[in-house]
């Protein structure tokens, strides 16, 4: 990001999942600049809890072993349906705003980087930009977040009454894929 002319973070939200851990370690090893910045481990963005479906390593077999939960997700849909023991889309919705609360609060006007999952992206973008269900699961299928892709905001002092967040990029990739050799 450095030959991108943007600011390294001065504050680091990080899922606690491995996975997640494992990216923030990466970054720092290319972008030495991040050591600097303080890094919260947070688990308000933890990727979305599917339950007992867990159990089963792929929700839809969870629904073939209890019908009643694959009739329900039917009747529920996608954004409402929660997984027994688990979250819906609304709860991390839910999840997230209380962690943008918590930015707003106790960050404003610092560069803050969130280290997260799909789920969570998707839930960020929809309570910054006040997006209904439909928006929301029509993001999902059409624009999926890439695997270590930047959705970056930018604060806008002039927007709003007290000024306003605005999406600067979405799924932008600051990498390339490797060549796979023959």
């Amino acid at each position: 990001m450095r030959e991108t002319g943007v600011d390294a973070p001065e504050i680091v939200f990080v899922s606690p999942y491995l996975r997640t851990l494992e990216t923030l370690r990466l970054l720092k090893e290319e972008w030495p600049e991040i050591e600097a910045a303080r890094v919260y481990r947070e688990e308000r963005i933890r990727e979305k809890d599917h339950g007992l479906a867990l159990l089963y390593n792929d929700w839809r077999i969870y629904h073939v072993l209890h019908p009643e939960q694959g009739k329900l997700h039917q009747l529920l849909g996608d954004y409402d349906y929660r997984f027994l023991n688990g979250e819906n889309i609304p709860d991390v919705r839910q999840r997230t705003h209380s962690w943008i609360t918590t930015i707003t609060r106790e960050f404003a006007g610092k560069r803050v980087m969130a280290i997260t999952h799909h789920l969570t992206i998707l839930a960020t973008r929809a309570n910054f930009e006040r997006m209904g269900p439909e928006d929301f699961l029509h993001l999902d299928e059409h624009e999926k977040p890439v695997n270590c892709g930047v959705t970056r905001y930018v604060g806008k002092a002039m927007l709003g009454s007290r000024g306003r967040l605005e999406l600067e990029e979405y799924n932008r990739r600051y990498y390339q894929d490797a060549e796979i050799e023959a």
